[in-house]
């Protein structure tokens, strides 16, 4: 006689089968929320931790050394544009909101990709160094879900970093510098409201031309079980892909490189906004997410987890 017909029914009798225990169904069944719950677990833990507050702490201070330093520049008769340097800094003591677009100008080729490259680069090969990825895969959730999870917390990071720049700059121009109506590249005035909606999707655009070195980032993370190797890696091959961004005679390939279109951002101030290499940017940058991105679950489902 099998397991249900000897279990009792309601009344005593035979017949009722027996309930699955309510820690087997939900191994079985996992819910829908829950992989919002680990996206909510790892965006904490990844901005908690010490690593990431010190990054974002040198984004942050960017945008001061350079107010700082184009205010004691201006005091001393010299004209801030004098000296070249990044776009928009000779109009930043006409007004404080260009130091803005200015700080992200000066963050984007180096500082903030190195930032991203950094958590992307530990993300997958910093739990298993640390020997905790084997219990994330105990859950429920798969590989996969942890993977895409990894990867959104990498790119919430990405709008993080470049909000925190964006909103530093914005405080010392206010502190330092006049603020209102602002001349775009064009030649034309546009209001203080304007700008500051212009500055919001600069910044959008800065934080999606991340996308491509987080997914590259993340990548790297699932090939090594160390982290240190992970981060540096990734950050190697950022300044190695830059330099061959800067090198003449391979103008035919760089068109192809990640951070070729990176300062199309400032194609936004002008009246209209010349859209072409804006988009040429988002394309790349989800391609470069696409392929990395299916190269890193590719290794990530075959990966042997033994840490």
């Amino acid at each position: 006689m099998s397991r249900a017909e000897k279990a009792p029914g309601p009344a005593g009798g035979a017949g009722a089968p027996v309930p699955a225990p309510p820690g087997e169904a939900a191994v079985r069944r996992p819910r829908p929320l829950w992989t919002f719950g680990l996206l909510r677990s790892e965006i904490v833990t990844t901005v908690r931790r010490w690593r990431t507050l010190a990054l974002l702490g040198v984004l942050a201070a960017v945008p001061v050394l350079v107010g700082i330093a184009v205010k004691i520049e201006t005091r001393g008769g010299s004209s801030a544009g004098g000296g070249g340097g990044p776009a928009f800094i000779s109009q930043i003591t006409n007004n404080g909101l260009f130091l803005v677009f200015t700080a992200l100008a000066a963050t984007l080729p180096f500082f903030l990709p190195m930032a991203v490259g950094v958590v992307a680069g530990d993300a997958i090969a910093g739990e298993a160094g640390a020997g905790t990825l084997r219990y994330l895969l105990v859950a429920p959730a798969g590989r996969t879900r942890l993977l895409l999870t990894k990867y959104t917390t990498v790119m919430v990071f990405c709008l993080l970093a470049t909000l925190v720049v964006a909103v530093s700059a914005l405080i010392v121009g206010a502190l330092l510098f006049p603020l209102g109506d602002l001349t775009t590249i064009s030649g034309t005035r546009i209001g203080f409201a304007e700008g500051l909606g212009r500055a919001l999707l600069i910044a959008l655009a800065v934080a999606a031309s991340l996308i491509g070195v987080a997914a590259l980032g993340l990548f790297v993370s699932t090939l090594t079980g160390s982290g240190i190797a992970a981060m540096a890696t990734t950050v190697g091959l950022l300044i190695t892909v830059q330099i061959l961004d800067q090198i003449p005679q391979l103008h035919a390939l760089q068109p192809y490189l990640f951070p070729h279109y990176w300062l199309s951002f400032a194609d936004l101030m002008r009246d209209p906004v010349y859209w072409d290499d804006l988009t040429k940017n988002l394309e790349l940058q989800a391609l470069y997410a696409a392929v990395f991105g299916s190269a890193a679950w590719a290794r990530f489902a075959a990966k042997d987890i033994s840490a």
